[in-house]
């Protein structure tokens, strides 16, 4: 699996929801998978950032669709999530099924949120390092987890 990091300079940190609308956006044109923005139990920031997702642009708008907080989708489990749900999901956890591009804006990586008796693959992930001290360190972190994973890394500065 992929996972690239994308260290944010200050002014790109100062617009954090509106680098992760662009970033939703570019995985969006460049990809046909399903994608999460995955927010943990951050309750401020997925209110904010699905405000965001909705008035990305003066006139436009990514279609997204914010998980329940139980994580219970409250209908047949059965059913694909990746067929089911618009192509942007907003959460605090990983679905069971899902299969898709993962941008992770937690303190933790992408593996802690997933059961393990969960079918999710994420294909790629896109983890997003603030310029300050605790997000560094959590960054840091993160890269050793997914290194010993034997995961494909790779981090850009933007």
């Amino acid at each position: 699996m992929k996972v690239s990091f994308y260290v944010l300079s200050d002014s790109k940190a100062q617009d954090f929801l509106g680098f992760i609308c662009q970033l939703t956006q570019t995985a969006l044109n460049k990809s046909s998978q399903s994608l999460l923005i995955l927010v943990g139990d951050d309750a401020e920031l997925s209110s904010t950032l699905d405000e965001a997702l909705w008035a990305q642009e003066a006139t436009s708008f990514i279609p997204h669709q914010r998980l329940l907080a139980n994580n219970t989708e409250g209908d047949d489990p059965e059913v694909d999530i990746n067929k089911r749900l618009a192509p942007v999901l907003l959460g605090g956890y990983m679905p069971a099924d899902f299969n898709g591009i993962v941008i992770n804006t937690t303190a933790q990586p992408v593996n802690a949120f997933m059961q393990a008796t969960s079918n999710a693959q994420p294909t790629r992930i896109l983890e997003l390092i603030k310029p300050d001290a605790t997000s560094v360190q959590e960054g840091r972190n993160k890269y050793k987890a997914y290194q010993q994973l034997g995961y494909e890394l790779t981090h850009f500065k933007v």
